[in-house]
């Protein structure tokens, strides 16, 4: 579904990944992680064509690079780390620029099944209630989740995502990757999200790549590549032990028993 070979991308003539080779199957939530800096945003970047690269990227067996823009938004979705708020439109027109692959006009002629769709986002994601709010009025989470709606809206068949559950509480951390495990389970579909929580990518991911220093420095399932030996390399930390002492102090504090840690 999504193939990468060779991959070299980077900002003002300088690489910033270099070498990167990665596969995304149908049905699958490929985590990426890494520390700060390591090129994961650039990654996504990359994918999504935004930024020129080396080497090959392919959707479906076809050059990203020779897709034109609107077919391509109606192949790759990507929700960035940061979304600057330029125009205070409302919740729903925010969300409804997700169809502008498949309307004639901006924010005009949205067919019944368009509208259909972005309500369902709506409902979905908790917004139907705030949808005539200004987004320049919204929480950092109300915002997350109105950037996600207009992402889903796309109906791509792969979803990037850079760091997702940023600003969101913890139900909703939860609950939208639940959906996205719902959604990736519908026929050709793939996410590819970048985390910090490892936790999470234990808990919902397929697969996982850890990068650093723009390369790839473990690849595998979620278990393999959390390898307190592999992350302690990387991050210069022992966070397999901080976890579990962290965990340690849960239980003793709630006075709960027994089991082992996450990682």
């Amino acid at each position: 579904m999504l193939e990468i070979r060779g991959l070299y991308s980077g900002y003002g003539g300088t690489d910033i990944i270099r070498d990167v080779s990665l596969s995304a199957k149908p049905g699958e939530i490929l985590c990426v992680l890494g520390p700060n800096g390591c090129g994961k945003t650039t990654l996504l970047r990359s994918i999504a064509g935004i930024l020129k690269y080396r080497g090959n990227v392919l959707v479906d067996r076809r050059e990203v690079s020779s897709i034109s823009r609107r077919e391509l938004a109606k192949k790759i979705a990507l929700m960035g780390q940061t979304s600057e708020i330029y125009f205070p439109y409302t919740v729903y027109d925010t969300v409804a620029m997700g169809r502008y692959a498949y309307s004639s006009g901006f924010l005009k002629d949205l067919s019944e099944e368009d509208e259909g769709i972005i309500a369902a986002a709506l409902e979905k994601l908790e917004l139907a209630g705030i949808k005539d709010r200004l987004i320049s009025e919204l929480s950092g989470g109300q915002l997350q989740r109105t950037f996600l709606a207009r992402t889903l809206v796309q109906n791509p068949s792969i979803i990037l995502l850079d760091e997702p559950t940023n600003h969101l509480d913890l139900k909703h951390q939860i609950e939208l990757l639940r959906y996205l495990r719902g959604w990736t389970g519908e026929e050709g579909r793939a996410v590819i999200g970048v985390f910090h929580d490892l936790n999470l990518v234990h808990r919902f991911g397929d697969s996982a790549v850890l990068m650093n220093e723009g390369r790839i420095a473990a690849r595998g399932r979620p278990a393999e590549v959390l390898n307190g030996e592999v992350l302690e390399n990387v991050y210069g930390l022992d966070i397999r032990s901080f976890m579990l002492e962290s965990l340690e102090n849960w239980r003793r504090q709630n006075g709960a028993a027994g089991g082992g840690g996450a990682l």
